[in-house]
């Protein structure tokens, strides 16, 4: 029976598929040339990146891939792709609004915290969608928090910084220009606590958000890996298939997946 294994090779980072023991295994020089740039792509990941990644096929994982990117190309319009890469290496100007903002105000099908909350397009209508299946469910979701502009967020930022000093505030609040809520796609849900996790909406969340095109940002024990502490409460749309393609191949953490795209984005075949 053919396996497929991922296959580490000192410093870089191979998918290949194994072939019968009379057969030699192609080089990467030799590989096709997508397989050349996934190698590639793989190889200048973290180590946690690499060791997130479990064994498969390389051709399935290209398909996935694939399918990902077409789906985002569909969906984005003219703005800032769905996976864009925020983070505290790489960042929005201060000028970036995103397009069509639509004001989130309270519903039936959930309730706002605030009268200024909005997220774009693409966002809101998956919003409405998680929000109907909840209600569904006996469930009506709080939202908190959702597109901040560079201003609000430099604020936010400075107010953090003089509660409980810079080293501290990094910790657990953006600069400006490296917010995810800057994109106008992410939703902080409920109390914003540690505890609303263990809440009957936090459950809920946690087991259906994904199935809507919902991805937790800021997992627990990966501060190493996202820059942050954890965030229960913080999830950022990007589709139902990159939600199945980041739990399929990236141990769901959301980060390692959009540095792979970000990388694979960058790369020529």
């Amino acid at each position: 029976m053919k396996k497929s294994i991922l296959v580490f090779l000192a410093s870089a980072v191979l998918f290949s598929a194994c072939t019968k023991k009379s057969e030699a295994k192609p080089s990467v020089q030799q590989a096709d040339p997508e397989i050349q740039k996934l190698s590639a792509v793989l190889q200048s990941m973290s180590e946690r990146c690499k060791a997130a990644i479990p064994n498969g096929d390389p051709a399935e994982f290209l398909s996935d891939l694939k399918e990902v990117l077409a789906w985002d190309d569909e969906h984005h319009g003219t703005d800032l792709s769905l996976y864009y890469l925020i983070d505290k290496k790489n960042k929005v100007g201060s000028d970036y609004v995103p397009q069509g903002l639509i004001k989130v105000s309270q519903r039936d099908i959930w309730n706002v915290s605030r009268n200024d909350l909005s997220l774009r397009p693409e966002s809101y209508a998956a919003l409405e969608e998680l929000s109907r299946a909840a209600l569904a469910d006996g469930i009506k979701l709080m939202i908190s928090s959702t597109y901040r502009s560079y201003k609000y967020q430099e604020g936010l930022f400075n107010r953090y910084c003089a509660q409980d000093g810079v080293e501290l505030a990094e910790r657990y609040s953006a600069r400006p220009g490296t917010s995810q809520h800057q994109l106008g796609c992410a939703v902080d849900f409920g109390s914003i606590t540690d505890d609303w996790g263990d809440t009957k909406m936090g459950k809920w969340v946690y087991e259906n958000a994904a199935d809507y095109g919902w991805s937790l940002s800021f997992p627990k024990d990966y501060e190493d890996v996202t820059g942050y502490m954890w965030e229960c409460w913080h999830f950022r749309y990007i589709g139902v298939p990159a939600c199945r393609f980041q739990k399929k191949w990236f141990s769901d953490v959301q980060q390692f997946m959009l540095e792979f795209i970000n990388e694979w984005k960058k790369q020529p075949v």
